[in-house]
């Protein structure tokens, strides 16, 4: 099994982090911002990740801090279950229609973190979740895994669809980029390192 677990504690947060990528979709999720824990499931649900995450956060300020600590835990989580990247696909896209919506996240398992953000507008707030936070979140889980990612919305009017259809397309591409090929267990790279 390619489990991780991370447990990181600033003045901001305190944050406990468990991922299985070998999962079934399993997940316990306390944020203390509904929309996030929503989103997280929705991401564990669709890349069959078994997932645990509980933050203790300073959310009487915002959620920024939570947001983003949980981006730097979950990908530090994947980066370490992970290992050697040995016989992983390593490169994963999906496209991901929802209702208006039409979503599209690519990614790089590449060690080259990087991520392009082209995802248009937000109404501000969906519940008592900040959308500005959606990009801060994936910065923070891109740069931690050493992902490239990619992630554009390509039609779509309803913030809540956009955001949801990113977090679905997400759990996806990851799902491809980290499943393994039997019959290859080398590390997928002509430089024989990522």
């Amino acid at each position: 099994m390619r489990n991780a677990k991370i447990e990181r504690e600033t003045k901001e947060t305190k944050i406990f982090a468990e991922i299985n990528l070998d999962g079934a979709g399993k997940t316990e999720i306390f944020s203390g911002i509904g929309f996030f824990d929503h989103m997280l499931n929705l991401f564990a649900a669709h890349g069959q990740f078994d997932l645990k995450i509980s933050c203790k956060g300073d959310l009487a300020v915002d959620g920024h801090h939570s947001v983003e600590d949980i981006g730097i835990c979950l990908g530090l989580a994947v980066k370490n279950a992970l290992g050697e990247k040995r016989g992983i696909n390593r490169y994963g896209t999906f496209f991901l229609p929802m209702d208006e919506t039409l979503a599209l996240v690519s990614l790089d398992i590449s060690n080259r973190p990087f991520l392009v953000f082209d995802c248009g507008n937000f109404a501000p707030m969906i519940g008592n979740f900040d959308t500005e936070l959606v990009e801060e979140f994936l910065r923070a889980f891109a740069f931690n895994a050493g992902i490239t990612l990619h992630a554009k919305i390509l039609h779509g009017k309803n913030s809540h669809h956009k955001v949801e259809a990113i977090f679905k397309a997400l759990g996806h591409a990851l799902k491809i980029a980290v499943t393994c090929d039997e019959k290859n267990n080398s590390v997928p790279s002509t430089k024989g390192i990522l």
